[in-house]
């Protein structure tokens, strides 16, 4: 955690010359801007102001203006550019004009959802399990529709031929200081998977969102695209970003899980976003009906058979389109929500629902089958009225219409 006055120093003991002011819009698509290492004392003091009407959500022409105050603790050297004359990356805080936060800034709707929980005696760690697709690139280097491998899940070298790629986006995130736990070949041809460690709330939806940049970079240096679309290769196995929560407190577990249970439904627009994500529910692994047991894969919740710290339940429906920023703000409110008014856990669901009868599967709860009807849901949703900005909900509603 530096100061301001460490990160001014860093910046000038290790020729440091630009710094990288990065940003998510609305859908957690990262956006920066860079500035020279001479402009960091007024970023930090005044903010850098931008174009917010050119960011889809953020406003309009007559509401330009928002500005940009780095996090020092956010700091990174970006390992892949010159080591003489180094570029650093900072996220940022989103301000008005007036200095107020910017009510469309996920990573404070994040916040106020962490200090929501904190205050009603929650705290809570995340990790996320990250699947994406490496796709070969044409002459020109744009993505072709061919995965690098036809290898599948666990294989080894010369099978899977995206090892040396995972490895060196593991290397690249160490040297960044954020530590990936394991990584493999998925199921599919091409599909890769590396999962994160558990941590704060705000620093695992950073991570993440650095992750996908880091990914996308060593693709790319390598050659290839990775993709995390959620059904990128038709009959094969769509990218999940399985969400894991530990509770410090695990008597508050099962109406942590209940509450999430309950509003799930109403909140599956912001973790399954675009049209889709819904062509990934309900087969391959993905879930589809509202229920929980330990161990099992085809539950929407399970809880893996581990204990001591490790101990968690984790959430198999999000994709990696969600912004992550909103996606755990989310399921922090839901499950909070869950703990304050103290939900019970339903029986688990001990069966395989993948074979199920349809008997049975039938009198089941499900998630919204089209981003029609889970956005539809999303505006009846209790927890997205409470604590979502309507701004995001209009901004989500928008985009939807236009790719139809």
């Amino acid at each position: 955690m530096y100061s301001k006055e460490e990160v001014l120093e860093y910046i000038s003991s290790e020729d440091v010359k630009f710094i990288k002011l990065a940003f998510c819009d609305v859908f957690g698509v990262q956006k920066n801007i860079s500035i020279l290492s001479t402009e960091l004392e007024r970023a930090f003091k005044n903010g850098i102001s931008f174009d917010a009407s050119a960011i889809c959500g953020f406003g309009d022409e007559a509401n330009s203006d928002l500005f940009l105050f780095p996090d020092p603790s956010t700091i990174e050297v970006l390992p892949w550019r010159p080591t003489q004359g180094k570029v650093v990356r900072m996220i940022c805080d989103i301000k008005n004009p007036d200095g107020t936060p910017f009510e469309a800034d996920t990573r404070h709707i994040l916040k106020n959802a962490v200090s929501f929980a904190k205050k009603n005696g929650i705290e809570l760690k995340i990790g996320s399990e990250f699947e994406f697709f490496l796709f070969k690139t044409d002459d020109e280097g744009n993505p072709t529709k061919e995965p690098f491998d036809d290898a599948g899940y666990f294989d080894i070298a010369p099978f899977d031929r995206g090892e040396n790629v995972r490895r060196e986006i593991c290397l690249t995130l160490e040297n960044m200081d954020i530590y990936p736990e394991s990584s493999h070949h998925e199921e599919g041809p091409g599909q890769n998977e590396i999962d994160f460690k558990h941590s704060d709330p705000l620093s695992s939806a950073d991570n993440a969102i650095t992750f996908k940049s880091v990914t996308q970079t060593i693709a790319a240096k390598n050659g290839l695209y990775a993709s995390f679309m959620p059904k990128p290769v038709k009959n094969s196995s769509g990218n999940g970003m399985h969400i894991n929560i530990s509770l410090a407190d695990k008597s508050k577990t099962d109406s942590f899980i209940a509450g999430i249970l309950e509003n799930i439904a109403g909140i599956t627009a912001f973790l399954n976003p675009i049209k889709e994500s819904y062509d990934r529910l309900g087969e391959k692994k993905a879930p589809f009906y509202i229920t929980w047991a330990e161990g099992n894969r085809s539950q929407l919740i399970r809880i893996p058979a581990e204990n001591g710290e490790r101990s968690r339940f984790e959430l198999r429906s999000p994709d990696p389109m969600a912004n992550p920023y909103l996606a755990y703000a989310l399921l922090i409110y839901a499950g909070t929500e869950g703990v304050i008014n103290k939900k019970e856990l339903a029986a688990p669901c001990n069966i395989n629902l993948y074979s199920a009868e349809k008997a049975v599967t039938d009198d089941l709860p499900c998630l919204p089958k089209t981003l029609d009807i889970a956005f539809l849901l999303a505006k009846d949703s209790e927890i997205v009225k409470k604590y979502m900005p309507d701004r995001i909900l209009e901004t989500f509603g928008k985009v939807k219409d236009k790719s139809e």
